[in-house]
């Protein structure tokens, strides 16, 4: 049984693709059940209808505050049973309807706790460092501070600008966050305080005792 995916997109829908591509076999373990968006007309939601998945739209502007848009967007997710919801180039901050009922993993182009924020690329330059990287994480309350699953570093080259080094960082960063989501789905997560370990869940659909994907223990 594959595990349940909504994917949430503002833009082009890389990521996305690159999970639509995955799902496509078997064994990946999961399967793109819809893909949501807060505004219509972009290439994120073109990929999901040529690959014949649902899609949804729930744009901030169609509500009278930013706590019924979050209302909004929870049941529009809701109504696909996801297991998991994948943040993939979503520019919105989800609230707590959202984040209270679904588990929602987000890639971001930095070596978390460095450089959170919506210019990640361009502020690992500005301070030179020398090897960055990206990360995928669990979302929470904060701006890129929920607990870390993976991570992998990218260096820095010698005349690096914005656009050269998130371009090497995006193609890491997409097989890192299908990687990630594959483990996820076939062996299992728990989470632990700030500690999110693989492998030590059930999958989807298996029958014996023990957490389910997505355990929080204390």
């Amino acid at each position: 049984m594959s595990v349940r995916l909504v994917v949430l997109v503002s833009g082009s829908g890389t990521n996305l693709q690159a999970l639509l591509d995955a799902a496509a076999d078997d064994a990946f373990g999961a399967a793109v059940v819809a893909v949501g968006a807060d505004r219509t007309g972009i290439e994120g939601l073109a990929r999901a209808e040529r690959a014949g998945v649902p899609t949804f739209v729930e744009r901030v502007g169609d509500h009278p505050t930013r706590d019924e848009w979050d209302e909004g967007l929870a049941g529009r997710i809701a109504e696909h049973k996801p297991d998991l919801v994948v943040s993939a180039g979503f520019m919105k901050i989800l609230g707590p309807r959202v984040l209270g009922a679904f588990p929602v993993v987000n890639t971001h182009p930095a070596l978390l706790p460095a450089f959170p924020g919506a210019h990640a690329v361009r502020d690992a330059l500005a301070y030179g460092v020398r090897v960055t990287g990206c990360t995928v994480h669990l979302v929470d309350a904060g701006v890129d501070t929920g607990p870390v699953i993976a991570q992998e570093a990218v260096p820095v080259r010698e005349g690096d600008d914005e656009e050269s080094l998130h371009e090497r960082i995006k193609t890491v960063e997409r097989r890192l966050l299908v990687e990630t989501v594959g483990r996820m789905a076939r062996e299992g997560w728990t989470l632990t305080g700030r500690t999110v370990r693989l492998g030590t869940g059930r999958v989807a659909g298996q029958a014996a005792d023990g957490p389910t994907p997505g355990r929080i223990t204390k």
